[in-house]
């Protein structure tokens, strides 16, 4: 049995949004995407694969197929497959986004 505590897990770099892996197989990807203020997840999309965004801490806007939104801390975003989605922190603070992405199995 696998348990991650993700708060330990969070890690920051002043340069560009930080990726940190979290546990990954052939069926799922997860992970944590870590913001400092201003950093940014340039739009894009993936085919085949369906994606959420938890908000671990702090806020930010994210858009999802050209609608965007604040999220906080403790709200879920789901992406469906083929959409084009990202993320800015527009706050003062840190943000942390745990991501769950199902691989494209049909590619």
């Amino acid at each position: 049995m696998d348990v991650f505590k993700l708060a330990e897990m969070i890690r920051y770099q002043p340069d560009k949004m930080a990726k940190v892996d979290v546990a990954s197989s052939p069926r799922l990807i997860c992970g944590l995407n870590c913001f400092e203020p201003g950093q940014v997840q340039k739009v894009h999309a993936h085919k085949g694969a369906d994606k959420l965004y938890y908000v671990v801490e702090g806020s930010g806007e994210f858009s999802v197929g050209g609608e965007k939104r604040t999220l906080s801390a403790g709200e879920v975003l789901y992406v469906p497959e083929g959409l084009e989605h990202g993320v800015v922190n527009t706050s003062g603070a840190r943000l942390a986004v745990l991501i769950v992405i199902t691989p494209n199995l049909h590619s």
